[in-house]
């Protein structure tokens, strides 16, 4: 195989000459995926326990299927304000890394963990007592709402084993040890999935709590992860670490680098929250069967953003260290590798749902209904999966580098407006269904990745300063 033509990295730099000696097509594509396959693995397991916990819940029937799905925006709307921080965490200490500063690095974990630690008391609190009125906005039904609620509520209560996780892990990531954060979600998904099936059913002996044995799972799942990642930041020898002495207090630099990142993603999430949420309701007021199929090829989808998600990790800690080394050249070039790597894995994927589509959705649902949803589903996602992994890894180079605002900017246009709006009019006043809210989810993914494919092009993120 010529690497050389396939990755054609010299065309990454159109014409420009490098600003110093290039790796060889072999040793860029070694260090991507050294980098990208831990993260590519993490992401596809929690997918993958996702989908099975799916699964498991779909022997209580379709209405629990739909009152785990309910939950899921509300959840994702009070992590926000956390998967921005983790943004800039992982951009600022891949900058510390290649500037080879670990102390700044580490006062960025610390005052991190700090800011987790206030906000999740926050947040958690709100959201376990308005859970009710929540999951009514959400779209919840007579049939589903008291599962929802509770399932939502012992998410909640369980918040910060999982916050604290996510913002270490974020650390790990942009110092570029992402087996670390690989291994704390490989133990805690197992512990997930063996208290789902202890829980979910009542077996060995074990209650039968159904949808809030589940959630009950999560929790345990999140507990081991976050003993798990504080033990890889107290370890020698790690780039970002909490042994030592350490300033366990703000400074300024630290906060407005933190701030200047993360209040411009803090938006991007909120947008892009709002804009699932909105979604999410045109679909749940179609009723529980086709909200039930809905979520399960949310839940397929899921996957595939797996893969394009571990390649965005990979990208925010390759811009970024290439960046803080000066080498404007090799950020473009890392950019340009990460996404070809995930046009290949995009096809792989479009050939298993286009074979496989209808044996999934039997894992969940026998109901003619439902299966006929499916294999509408399956074949829209074809043609997503293509989208939806190359506008992801578009947006992790851009974000490495710290263009955080023009990543806001996509939501806000292609989140918040064109997926709702657009599944909107082609569900209802154009009588389309579920059909037409998938066809607006795949519009929203064709606008993000023709912005952030421009973007990208353009070069101008390469002189961006954090």
């Amino acid at each position: 195989m010529n690497l050389e033509k396939i990755l054609r990295t010299r065309s990454l730099l159109r014409g420009e000459e490098p600003s110093g000696p290039l790796p060889t097509d072999g040793e860029l594509l070694r260090e991507t995926l050294r980098i990208a396959w831990p993260s590519m693995l993490e992401s596809f397991l929690v997918a993958l326990v996702g989908f099975i916990d799916t699964v498991m819940v779909s022997g209580l029937g379709t209405a629990a299927i739909a009152a785990v799905g309910l939950t899921t925006q509300p959840k994702f709307i009070c992590l926000a304000v956390f998967l921005s921080l983790n943004v800039a965490v992982s951009a600022l200490v891949a900058r510390r890394r290649g500037q080879d500063d670990p102390e700044k690095a580490n006062r960025v974990l610390v005052q991190s963990i700090l800011i987790t630690l206030g906000l999740t008391a926050v947040t958690s609190v709100a959201a376990f007592a308005l859970a009710d009125p929540i999951l009514r906005l959400a779209g919840s039904a007579p049939d589903t709402h008291e599962d929802a609620v509770a399932y939502f509520r012992i998410i909640t209560a369980g918040m910060v084993f999982n916050t604290l996780t996510m913002v270490i892990n974020a650390a790990q990531r942009g110092a570029g040890n992402t087996r670390i954060a690989m291994k704390t979600n490989i133990v805690a998904n197992l512990v997930n999935i063996c208290f789902n099936y202890l829980l979910i059913g009542g077996n060995l002996g074990f209650p039968k709590l159904g949808v809030s044995g589940a959630a009950i799972a999560t929790v345990l799942g999140t507990v081991v992860a976050c003993v798990m990642s504080f033990h890889s930041v107290l370890r020698h020898g790690s780039f970002v670490s909490l042994r030592g002495r350490l300033r366990v207090s703000f400074d300024r630099e630290t906060m407005r680098a933190i701030l200047n990142i993360g209040s411009s993603t803090l938006v991007e999430q909120l947008f892009l929250r709002i804009g699932f949420l909105t979604y999410s309701i045109v679909v749940a007021n179609l009723g529980t069967v086709a909200f039930a199929a809905h979520q399960v090829g949310m839940n397929v989808m899921s996957i595939s953003f797996s893969f394009g998600d571990g390649l965005s990790v990979a990208a925010v800690a390759l811009v970024g260290r290439s960046l803080g080394e000066k080498r404007k050249d090799l950020a473009r070039i890392y950019g340009g590798v990460c996404q070809r790597v995930g046009v290949f894995f995009s096809l792989l994927l479009s050939i298993v749902f286009l074979t496989l589509g209808g044996p999934i959705f039997l894992l969940f649902s026998t109901e003619t209904e439902v299966l006929g949803y499916g294999g509408m589903i399956m074949r829209v996602l074809v043609v997503v999966v293509f989208l939806q992994i190359s506008q992801v890894v578009f947006t992790g180079c851009l974000r490495g580098a710290g263009d955080a605002r023009y990543t806001a900017l996509v939501s806000l246009v292609s989140v918040a407006f064109i997926r709702p709006f657009s599944g909107w009019l082609l569900c209802y006043p154009l009588g389309l269904g579920l059909l037409g809210a998938w066809l607006g989810l795949a519009i929203d993914q064709f606008m993000r990745f023709l912005m952030t494919y421009i973007r990208f092009r353009k070069g101008k993120w390469v002189n961006l300063k954090i």
